[in-house]
């Protein structure tokens, strides 16, 4: 049975390096699994896990320690220009990482968004 993918070594500015490309048969999985239908993610993590347990962290506590994402939030943001400066010296994926860099920034806006429902609706009480 032929792999998915071959490696060889190369090498690179400062040590060897392993390429690894993709066989007609990783292309053809790759494509197979492409074009099967995509599953909404799952809200979960850190925001998450804080407001379910506000009960008992405290809201000032739950409160403060969420709005703290905002900084990170604006990173991402930077970040993401970056990223997209360098999505467009890349010609033939350009368009597929823009696309991924606009669904990230609506993301990060959501969740902008959700921390102002978090100060105004966690007041202390």
């Amino acid at each position: 049975m032929p792999p998915y993918l071959t490696s060889r070594k190369e090498p690179g500015k400062t040590r060897e390096r392993t390429v690894y490309e993709l066989t007609e048969k990783g292309v053809a999985a790759l494509r197979a699994w492409g074009a099967t239908p995509a599953s909404f993610p799952r809200v979960s993590g850190d925001p998450s896990i804080r407001m379910v347990g506000a009960d008992l962290i405290g809201e000032p506590a739950t409160r403060a320690g969420l709005l703290a994402m905002r900084d990170e939030l604006e990173q991402l943001r930077r970040e993401l220009d970056e990223g997209e400066e360098r999505a467009r010296t890349i010609p033939h994926r350009t368009k597929y990482l823009l696309l991924n860099h606009r669904l990230a920034r609506r993301v990060i806006d959501v969740y902008d968004e959700w921390l102002d429902d978090v100060e105004r609706e966690l007041n202390g009480v």
